[in-house]
């Protein structure tokens, strides 16, 4: 389909021109979300404190934000899609917000950031404390979600452990649990929902809170306990790597989560095509940035729904660190037709330890993936028709 461009673009200089972009991020570090009398129960001496409550955004990592921030408002300025004078970027940026104090500082420090001194606004649902677009829409089935694990786990549940036992080994050694969790691997369900059980189910928990501790640039014993290397913790990451894998991107799992989030993605997408009002787009027609920030749970639901995967340096593959985003760009080729482009990007756990100050010439880190089925700068109508096959209606909301 060729593309409609709003007058705001200028007819294209170059093979490409960016047209649009959707960033899908993750809040920034945060404290755990345990209370510390809760953790305290799985490690022989006591966790440290936290500046903030637990599952709250720090300070350290509101800057890792900001810096993420600067390094966007330069990458689209460099392909001329942010850039104009004064604060007119700040109307064609619309950023939403899932309704929690991380994500919403999250959000507000791109704002803050990409537009500086524009007052770009936030959008966020805070009526109701639940926001469908990030927390999901409708009731899946929860005997399809129990079935869909226990498929991905196999008839041996067990070689998940013998798979990962250094990983496991090398957490408990940090922890140094009085009693380790030797209950089997598997899947339960409680309530409406599937819970994993063994090792994999509370180690996912510590073992991030062993890099949100060193992205916060804690040291002494606050890190670890002084008994943990850079490369335990990037090991002992292998078991959170484990769980999200299992619980957030098994396809049933991730379609029922994910969907609504991936239609208005997919809405926001054609509205930027067409250059007219989509129902269920994000923002408005010519608008040249829409910024999403949720979770973790999020990016692992849209790269389990469309068979996306990654692996940046210092992490598991498919891991989605505090601040890492999914970007969909759509692009002009030289045909004047539409292709999409996707790239995940995220600092490196020393980049946020030390609070780098990022830019083009010392980015992030990133990697380009592409949908299966479409090599990279994929035609539009068949990125569209990958992406729509992609979603269960039966999980998006009405618009």
């Amino acid at each position: 389909m060729g593309a409609i461009l709003p007058a705001v673009w200028p007819a294209g200089a170059g093979e490409r021109e960016l047209k649009y972009a959707v960033i899908v991020t993750r809040h920034g570090v945060r404290s755990p979300t345990w209370e510390n009398a809760r953790l305290n129960e799985y490690s022989a001496e006591p966790w440290p404190q936290w500046p903030v409550p637990p599952g709250n955004l720090t300070p350290h990592g509101r800057e890792l934000i900001e810096s993420m921030g600067g390094y966007y408002r330069e990458w689209l300025a460099a392909e001329r899609l942010l850039g104009a004078p004064g604060c007119q970027d700040a109307g064609r940026i619309y950023i939403r917000a899932d309704a929690e104090q991380r994500t919403m500082e999250t959000a507000q420090a791109f704002a803050e950031s990409l537009a500086p001194r524009c007052g770009a606004a936030v959008h966020a649902e805070t009526a109701s404390g639940r926001d469908p677009l990030f927390s999901g829409f409708g009731k899946p089935d929860p005997q399809k979600m129990l079935a869909a694990v226990r498929e991905r786990l196999g008839g041996d549940p067990g070689k998940l452990m013998g798979e990962h036992r250094a990983a496991l080994e090398t957490l408990q050694s940090i922890l140094r649990t009085p009693q380790p969790n030797t209950e089997p691997v598997g899947v339960a369900l409680k309530g409406a929902a599937p819970e994993l059980t063994g090792p994999f189910a509370t180690g996912s928990t510590f073992s991030e809170i062993l890099l949100l501790e060193y992205a916060e640039g804690l040291n002494g014993p606050d890190l670890g306990w002084g008994r943990m290397t850079r490369q335990q913790m990037e090991q002992a990451l292998e078991v959170h790597a484990v769980y999200a894998d299992l619980m957030r991107r098994t396809l049933y799992l991730a379609r029922s989560r994910g969907s609504n989030l991936l239609s208005h993605v997919l809405r926001s997408l054609d509205q930027a095509v067409s250059g007219k009002p989509v129902a269920g787009a994000e923002g408005n027609p010519g608008d040249a940035l829409l910024l999403l920030s949720g979770h973790d749970t999020n990016l692992s639901n849209l790269s389990g729904m469309l068979g996306l995967s990654w692996k940046l340096p210092g992490y598991p593959a498919d891991d989605t660190p505090p601040g890492g985003a999914l970007i969909f760009t759509l692009w002009r080729n030289a045909a004047g037709e539409c292709e999409l482009r996707l790239k995940y990007v995220a600092q490196s756990p020393d980049q946020m330890r030390r609070a780098d100050k990022l830019s083009l010439a010392a980015p992030p880190e990133s990697q380009d993936v592409a949908l299966p089925g479409c090599a990279a700068g994929c035609p539009w109508e068949t990125a569209r028709r990958l992406i729509e096959k992609a979603i269960d209606r039966d999980f998006v909301a009405k618009d």
